[in-house]
């Protein structure tokens, strides 16, 4: 059933698409982590490919519960935040049902996260790794070129990574780790990053939407 509401959602999204919207969301988990961090990330990312690469996107971004039926009307849904994250049994099973059926969810660490979603990632693909993603991958290679991820933010000297989990030979999950895009998608008063930090974050975001949307 949650396929086909997936599917259904999916066409949506898509015919919505081709009229010149559609639209994206931001995981509201449980565990006590702020899922509510960086509230205008998204929209600002939004903003930037609508007025940079032509794309659709409706500039309103709904909160989505993991164990939702309404997770599968989103194609691509973002998550962030810096601490504890706990997934049920059934928002597992969800989560996974989302990801095989066609959903993409990324992932950005905003220090504090790494650890609590490792865990709970196995608990939906117990028999998936994340993989880390060489430089020469085509995610960093869409619209704009990067040598991997972008350093945004410096917090314990760590290199940038970005791991993706991998089901018959498609990314349903990227998870971005020590780098802080979505800091960098912030509005600017919010971080004060320099402008040139705040251009990489947000190409490199676009380049996830691209890759998301065209894998």
């Amino acid at each position: 059933m949650n396929k086909l509401i997936f599917i259904l959602g999916l066409l949506l999204s898509f015919a919505s698409w081709s009229q010149g919207s559609y639209q994206l969301a931001v995981l509201k988990y449980s565990g006590g982590g702020d899922y509510y961090a960086n509230p205008t990330a998204l929209p600002n990312l939004i903003k930037f490919c609508n007025q940079n690469l032509a794309m659709g996107i409706s500039t309103d971004v709904p909160y989505v519960e993991v164990g939702s039926p309404d997770l599968f009307l989103y194609p691509f849904v973002h998550m962030t935040g810096h601490g504890n994250v706990v997934f049920s049994s059934m928002e597992s099973n969800n989560l996974r049902t989302y990801l095989e059926g066609g959903g993409f969810l990324h992932i950005d660490d905003n220090y504090g996260m790494d650890e609590f979603i490792r865990v709970e990632l196995k608990k939906i693909f117990p028999n998936n790794e994340l993989i880390e993603l060489p430089f020469d991958h085509p995610v960093f290679h869409q619209k704009y070129d990067f040598n991997g991820l972008p350093k945004i933010h410096e917090h314990d000297g760590k290199r940038a990574q970005a791991f993706a989990i991998i089901i018959d030979g498609r990314i349903v999950c990227l998870y971005t780790y020590e780098t802080d895009l979505s800091d960098g998608w912030e509005n600017q008063e919010v971080h004060n990053d320099a402008q040139n930090k705040r251009d990489q974050a947000l190409k490199m975001g676009a380049n996830i939407l691209m890759f998301a949307f065209m894998q």
